[in-house]
């Protein structure tokens, strides 16, 4: 429904509020004077007090926890029996690496990707026989997780090494090697067996800056301070801010906050001149007519936006249904100001929404899954073809067995593609599938080539796409053929959020310039990659363009085709890239 506007003279909305405007200025204009600025300058100084103090507190907490977290992160590693059992263990080479990669890498991988913050983590073993783990460069800056397998030999010549295990110190914070020039930290503490001795260290470092959080909260370019201090030594471990002399002459507020449960603590120095910045302004500003005449405005506005909000919400909740995707409802404001222009632009963009819906979006979708079922319906025929060309043969050579064999099994093969309509397959199905097209193949080849399955179990029950392996499996032995047998494997894995399948041969492979040409659409190869494309198409008109397939080959060695597919029935999970 069109609101009409046409007859009446327009007016802003703006100049009906012109006369209590004005009225309200010169009201208020002889009201406000000493009195406000007196207590906005008590208020503004007890304000930047209280920032400084709340962002303190918001500051130590932060450091507590995040030095809780580490420490029980050691505690964890300090635990774990597998891991001490594995830290200790003196086998054969291949027998400490299995144990590493078992009960070590993972102990030490897991707590870092739970960590929000950058950290190295590094254990030092006195076990010589354990195998090394080297992360980044120790004397560069933490840019990322990182975790060390490291002999202890590497730190036992170490004063601080030294100077901790005559002090009989342990679980302590401190700054070791290159830690006070990167503005580091590291806590340390050992690795005792059952038996009570010392089979390692551990070290955690971290960055001074992730420990105490966000810096926002603290203006340092309005000359405040902030400083980490060990209250044993009386030394600063670390300093944000210019050097401002020792607070001891009263220039400066000095606000400290204690770290429970260690040596450290966090101090703030705080000028007066910033608790005071101001008073001299907000003295000249509300001391002239302008400073005054804003503060009223902002009443007014306060009285504006009040007097426009019934107006204003329903716009606000009619874009909100816009927003859900309900495009029928309209909205009429009486008048002939800003607020009918508005509705009446409304209503028309959404009666142009629900068009363009109609005809655009709706007919987009019926289109891909169009072309979709197009592209599903184009692998069938290819393969009966040549399946049905097979049978004739062995018909007319009299072989009924066989041809029986061949029209069963390709009984059941259809039987699996048709799925009663349906568009996807479990991989279970898709897997039966193949195997069905293999019978179908050995019944032709008679034991001229083996298959091997490497599945995960857990992927089997994943909805995918049909005919998405078959087509690969098919070129096997259309383009494959080396010597007088050919060997396949089919393999399947989860990567987080997604599944990758690869159907791998020894076969006579290709050569780098027949890839290429594969991997480019051309008019000379279009028949060599009927399903090289058709598989792909289909995999990106259903998944997207992050989703599809990949092929590797070299001359005389075989191929491999990857294809790499969405989890659609389970929620988001970490994912690895998966290799070309």
């Amino acid at each position: 429904m069109r609101t009409t506007l046409r007859g009446n003279k327009y007016m802003p909305f703006t100049y009906k509020m012109m006369l209590p405007y004005l009225v309200l200025v010169l009201l208020t204009d002889l009201l406000i004077g000493y009195i406000s600025y007196s207590m906005l300058v008590q208020s503004r100084t007890e304000m930047a007090e209280t920032n400084i103090r709340t962002a303190m507190k918001q500051t130590r907490n932060n450091l507590e926890y995040q030095v809780n977290e580490i420490s029980r992160m050691a505690d964890i590693i300090f635990n774990n029996g597998a891991f001490q059992n594995a830290l200790q263990n003196r086998g054969e080479p291949l027998e400490v690496m299995l144990a590493m990669r078992d009960h070590i890498t993972p102990q030490l991988r897991g707590p870092l990707q739970l960590y929000g913050n950058h950290l190295r983590l590094a254990v030092y073993a006195t076990n010589d026989r354990i195998l090394e783990i080297e992360g980044d460069d120790m004397s560069t800056p933490i840019h990322r997780s990182d975790y060390y397998v490291l002999l202890s030999g590497h730190i036992e010549n170490s004063p601080w090494f030294t100077s901790i295990v005559e002090r009989g110190r342990d679980r302590v914070w401190v700054q070791v090697d290159t830690d006070r020039q990167l503005d580091n930290i590291s806590y340390f503490r050992k690795l005792v067996s059952a038996s009570t001795a010392v089979i390692g260290y551990v070290r955690v470092t971290a960055r001074f800056d992730e420990l105490l959080g966000n810096f926002d909260a603290y203006p340092i370019e309005q000359g405040i301070r902030l400083r980490l201090i060990d209250t044993a030594t009386g030394t600063a471990l670390y300093e944000r801010g210019a050097s401002a002399g020792s607070g001891e002459d009263g220039s400066y507020l000095i606000v400290r906050e204690d770290i429970t449960e260690t040596h450290y603590a966090i101090e703030t120095y705080v000028p007066h001149a910033y608790l005071n910045k101001d008073a001299s302004r907000l003295q000249r500003v509300i001391g002239t007519v302008c400073a005054i005449s804003f503060l009223v405005m902002a009443s007014i506005g306060y009285l504006v936006a009040r007097l426009s909000g019934k107006k204003i919400k329903r716009i606000v909740t009619l874009v909100q249904t816009f927003q859900e995707g309900n495009f029928h409802k309209r909205i009429g404001f009486s008048g002939n100001d800003e607020f009918a222009h508005i509705a009446d632009a409304f209503n028309q963009m959404a009666a142009s929404i629900q068009e363009l819906i109609k005809n655009v979006y709706v007919q987009g979708i019926q289109r891909k899954q169009a072309e979709l079922d197009a592209l599903q319906a184009q692998i069938n025929p290819h393969f009966l073809y040549n399946t049905l060309s097979t049978i004739g043969s062995l018909a007319n050579m009299g072989e009924v067995q066989k041809v029986t064999a061949m029209v069963q099994g390709l009984s059941k093969f259809y039987r699996l593609t048709i799925n009663q309509g349906q568009a996807s397959i479990a991989l279970e199905k898709e897997l039966e599938q193949v195997q069905t097209y293999l019978e179908i193949q050995k019944v032709k080849y008679a034991g001229r080539f083996n298959v091997y399955y490497d599945i995960d179990p857990g992927i089997l029950h994943v909805p995918v796409i049909k005919l998405i392996l078959q087509p690969f499996v098919e070129n096997v032995f259309k383009h494959a053929w080396f010597e007088d047998a050919i060997s396949i494997r089919i393999t399947g894995r989860r990567l987080g959020k997604r599944i990758e399948l690869k159907v791998i041969d020894n076969g006579v492979g290709m050569r780098p310039e027949t890839l290429e040409n594969m991997r480019t659409p051309s008019p000379s190869n279009h028949s060599d990659r009927y399903g090289l494309k058709n598989v792909e198409e289909r995999i990106k008109l259903r998944y997207g363009p992050d989703y599809g397939i990949r092929i590797g080959s070299r001359y005389g060695a075989g191929t491999t085709v990857q294809i790499i597919l969405p989890i659609e029935d389970e929620p988001p999970g970490d994912e690895e890239e998966a290799p070309a």
